[in-house]
């Protein structure tokens, strides 16, 4: 895989897979609950990651337990709400205004005054979001703040969980804490989908290219990619979104929406570079 594609292509395939992945899902919407449409892109992954991984979880400590099930909650919800958005507003919009998570949380890692120049940046992104109230509904935007928030704390976990659990061990457990997590949910809105086979291909296809393959790409480009390269082009991804919501799903964005997701994205690299020079080691 590495011999043919440079980290750098393997992180955009991730990203495309995973916004494509998405815009077919949101395909489905009409005939399928969007939680059940979530659930099966988590099963897949989770039966995945545990199936490569086999991880051990005999003589875990209570700390590993909560670490890795605070990450699977963050997981579960993250996924779910974004989905719920998406079932409500344009995949662009959605991902920009979900984006507002991790860019906050690299600013306020950044702590230089000046660096609140980001803030007002994505903050005037998203007030022209507002210009546009034909195509936004209060739900949707709350919930892609809500998975905002569950991405933010994502990012948060996924590092103590990599302290806790070696390799995919704690994706793979996580994963399956998603699954779980949204289980009840998914039954009870579901039920009467979950005999159809083509559901279950579809969900496992959706699954495929919004965790499975994305996952994939970034765990093989960061063992040679900068993670602040690797941040810049995950910046990238509501314009991917944009792009998989006008080719699968004909979303047209108004200039308002454009400009507003180059705000937010012109933020989220600008915060990803500080970001970046904050934790190099400052020479003697």
């Amino acid at each position: 895989m590495t011999s043919r594609f440079s980290p750098v292509w393997l992180v955009l395939i991730g990203i495309l897979s995973v916004q494509f992945g998405a815009g077919i899902a949101k395909s489905l919407f009409g005939e399928v609950p969007p939680t059940l449409i979530v659930w099966l892109r988590l099963v897949t992954s989770a039966v995945v990651l545990v199936a490569i991984a086999r991880p051990g979880v005999r003589r875990r400590s209570g700390r590993d337990w909560l670490v890795v099930v605070g990450f699977g909650a963050s997981l579960g919800v993250m996924n779910w709400a974004i989905y719920q958005s998406f079932a409500r507003i344009p995949l662009g919009v959605a991902v920009t205004v979900e984006f507002i998570g991790p860019l906050s949380l690299a600013v306020l890692g950044s702590r230089r005054p000046r660096d609140l120049v980001w803030v007002l940046l994505a903050a005037a992104g998203v007030a022209l979001l507002g210009l546009e109230p034909g195509h936004l509904t209060l739900a949707g935007v709350l919930f892609a703040l809500l998975a905002g928030t569950a991405w933010a704390c994502y990012i948060l976990l996924s590092a103590q969980t990599g302290r806790h659990w070696p390799g995919l061990d704690g994706l793979a457990v996580a994963s399956v804490v998603a699954a779980l997590l949204l289980t009840p949910a998914a039954l009870h809105l579901g039920s009467g989908h979950l005999g159809d086979g083509r559901v279950w291909l579809l969900g496992a296809a959706v699954g495929l290219l919004s965790s499975v393959i994305p996952y994939s790409c970034e765990l093989v480009a960061l063992r040679s990619l900068p993670p602040s390269v690797f941040g810049i082009l995950m910046s990238l991804e509501p314009a991917a979104a944009a792009l998989a919501g006008i080719v699968v799903l004909q979303e047209m964005l108004a200039p308002a929406q454009w400009l507003a997701m180059g705000c937010v994205v012109a933020a989220s690299i600008g915060a990803t570079r500080t970001s970046a020079t904050l934790s190099e080691p400052v020479p003697d």
